[in-house]
């Protein structure tokens, strides 16, 4: 069993993170500064230390030293991420910004007890047959095996890499995978999104930035990219970036060198870079929101994640993952699903993907009183789903007879291949060509709703029911 020390300040921090862990089959101790840590414990006898930037006294960096041969992992605030470059230059393995979610920060120390060598061992698990982590990829799906295959290929190589998928694919998870099977796996990963940090701090954030530079630049700062010297740097949501930063970004790519903002002096660096996007950036560089240049510098190698409703059996393999890893966190080790939530799950398009199954699961296990969990628990939107996967089958059977009209204007705006009809059009025109032959609760069944909702919609689009024969 891995040793991990936290040393943390805040009680509230320090007790909720030392719970997770223990959860996740860890075994913790914790101090609330370096002086506690180093008095009441053999630094040397953990696999891990996560701590602090800021403590009372020393900072945490200073354990970096004191424990030579064990990683520590910096916890810093967004304000001062910039610090966590500083960290990562003294010698911290990684760290990770708060506020952090529990599957982030679970993510983080598996990999790092991956790489130091030190994660728990198939004969020291107290669940020999225990499945993979819910933070890898998995799956066995024709698509995924494809992908498997592509990332196998690709991370062995220095390209740059670019993922491209829906929201809640597992995108970072690729990326991580990528970095974990290259020759770069004992250096540094540096996440960035790119949508959450300000477009006037980007460029600072990622290029680093002299004294007085702008205002608040108060010393020198090294940026994100250097940190990641020798190792991988993660943008993910890249199609967020401002196009100053891309400008800057470009010459990183072309000349493999930084220049922080305010200096006149550049700096060779060696960082592969692996990219995420769920936008079409060929479409955004057409439009000019997305550098050309900057694009096909990015599709040297592309990696596509499937939705999930594209990879089959694999929603019920990953929604029995999940329901392990939260029915033990919340201590329901006996749950299951019901046939009924299991068919659901399949045929559900889950426009949330894999980050949208997990909370779906996490939701079911907290709400469930008995062992089995039924549809009704995992919180789906069917009706909505159902009318969604109507729309699209109404077009493939209905694109040869749609109104002389919808097909002008279809063709207008150039989209040959269906109707630019709405939501209600396809609802409207699907009730108009069933009702004859159906009665409300057949029709209701086969477009996936309840009577309810169907005689709500029938009243909204103003659609009369076929009277009945005297």
């Amino acid at each position: 069993m891995s040793r991990i020390l936290i040393v943390e300040d805040e009680s509230i921090i320090r007790s909720a993170l030392r719970r997770l862990l223990e959860k996740n089959d860890y075994d913790v101790a914790d101090a609330a500064s370096v002086d506690q840590a180093t008095r009441d414990n053999n630094l040397e006898s953990f696999d891990l230390i996560i701590s602090d930037l800021r403590l009372p006294g020393a900072p945490g960096t200073d354990l970096i030293t004191l424990a030579a041969n064990v990683p520590v992992l910096i916890m810093t605030s967004y304000a001062s991420l910039r610090s966590a470059v500083d960290a990562m230059k003294l010698g911290a393995v990684d760290y990770i910004a708060k506020p952090f979610d529990h599957e982030e920060m679970l993510a983080t120390v598996a990999s790092i007890l991956q790489r130091s060598g030190k994660a728990l061992s198939t004969d020291e698990s107290t669940e020999p047959d225990s499945q993979p982590s819910q933070n890898t990829i998995t799956g066995n799906s024709t698509p995924m095996l494809e992908l498997f295959k592509r990332l196998s290929k690709v991370a062995k190589t220095q390209a740059t890499v670019l993922i491209q998928g829906e929201s809640g694919t597992g995108k970072e998870l690729t990326a991580r995978e990528i970095h974990q099977q290259s020759p770069r796996a004992n250096a540094p990963m540096i996440s960035v999104n790119c949508a959450s940090i300000p477009d006037t701090l980007i460029e600072s954030e990622l290029f680093g930035h002299e004294k007085g530079a702008f205002t608040g630049a108060d010393s020198r700062r090294s940026g994100l990219i250097e940190a990641a010297d020798g190792g991988t740097l993660f943008l993910d949501e890249i199609g967020e970036l401002p196009l100053e930063a891309q400008a800057r970004l470009l010459r990183f790519l072309q000349e493999g060198e930084i220049r922080p903002v305010g200096s006149v002096n550049s700096k060779q660096v060696d960082v592969r870079l692996v990219a995420a996007t769920h936008r079409n950036l060929k479409a955004m560089a057409k439009q000019g929101q997305f550098r050309e240049d900057l694009y096909y510098r990015l599709y040297v190698m592309e990696l596509q994640m499937p939705p999930l409703r594209e990879r089959g059996q694999d929603i019920l393999d990953i929604a029995q993952q999940f329901l392990r890893n939260s029915g033990s966190k919340n201590g329901k080790t006996n749950l299951q699903f019901s046939h009924h939530a299991s068919q659901t799950m399949l045929q559900y398009r889950w426009p949330g993907n894999v980050r949208e199954l997990q909370n779906a699961v996490e939701r079911a296990v907290i709400l469930a009183d008995g062992d089995f969990i039924d549809t009704d628990l995992l919180g789906l939107d069917l009706e909505v789903d159902s009318l969604a996967s109507l729309e699209t089958n109404f077009v493939a059977t209905h694109k040869n007879s749609v109104p002389a009209a919808a097909n002008s204007a279809a063709n207008d705006s150039g989209r040959q291949d269906q109707p630019n009809l709405s939501l209600d059009d396809y609802f409207h025109r699907f009730v108009l060509d069933n009702q004859d032959g159906m009665s409300e609760t057949a029709l209701a069944k086969k477009l996936g709703i309840s009577r309810k909702c169907l005689w709500e919609r029938r009243q909204k689009l103003g659609i009369p029911r076929k009277p009945k024969k005297a």
